[in-house]
């Protein structure tokens, strides 16, 4: 029986790319995104190219939601063995001008709905005695910066998120990951809004899904807890 991953958060850029790296390994693979359609295309590819994927939609802020979700991903595919969350709630506004729904938006979706869709995966990990939970942080984690105060908050708090939980589930079998990207990652999105752009300037999803695989991979006595990520001639 295959393993199986679920990815949170699976657009057309990394999350997408990251079901592909767990898929080419033999896993089942679950996708999730709010939109039917933001998952579909990653779904095909993966079926197409021969492997086992199914596609989910989800409010990852809603508790009902993330409960009903994961009540249809181990019926379709079984427990995750791993857990990916990769949805963000990306938002640049004054905090002048940000409302507060936008500001607790923007935190439940970096953040809260981490820790929701934990507390469904994890219960069948640490019975197991094994599993991986793979957390996608930004710069934002690090650095509050000027008008991003919704999306710092969120980051900042998935960060403390990731690292109670690698203190608690390590000794218990669970390795626990929270992998910072610093910098933009390559998408149609983003070259859109910088069509002039040097690509080597943005991180390659494809190169990022190879980090996330080799955390999953790592030996339990040389685990890391956090890494960053970021192109050659990203200033840091």
């Amino acid at each position: 029986m295959s393993k199986i991953a679920l990815v949170i958060g699976a657009g057309p850029g990394l999350g997408a790319a990251v079901a592909r790296r767990f898929a080419r390994e033999g896993f089942s693979v679950g996708v999730a995104a709010r939109k039917r359609d933001t998952v579909d295309p990653t779904a095909r590819s993966i079926v197409d190219a021969g492997g086992r994927a199914h596609a989910f939609t989800a409010d990852t802020t809603d508790p009902a939601a993330v409960a009903a979700l994961f009540t249809e991903v181990r019926a379709a595919l079984g427990a995750p063995d791993v857990l990916v969350y990769n949805a963000g709630g990306f938002q640049m506004a004054s905090i002048l001008d940000a409302s507060p729904d936008d500001f607790e938006r923007a935190w439940k979706t970096s953040c809260f709905g981490a820790f929701l869709c934990a507390r469904e995966a994890l219960p069948a990990m640490v019975e197991r005695g094994a599993g991986t939970v793979l957390l996608t942080g930004a710069t934002a984690a690090m650095r509050g910066g000027s008008k991003f105060s919704g999306f710092a908050v969120g980051k900042f708090g998935l960060r403390a998120l990731g690292q109670s939980m690698a203190r608690e589930l390590g000794p218990r079998g669970v390795h626990v990951a929270h992998i910072i990207v610093d910098g933009q990652i390559d998408s149609p999105r983003a070259r859109t809004g910088s069509p002039d752009r040097d690509l080597s300037t943005f991180l390659a999803p494809d190169a990022i899904a190879e980090t996330y695989w080799q955390l999953h991979a790592q030996h339990a006595t040389a685990w890391t807890h956090e890494i960053d990520l970021r192109p050659a001639s990203e200033k840091f």
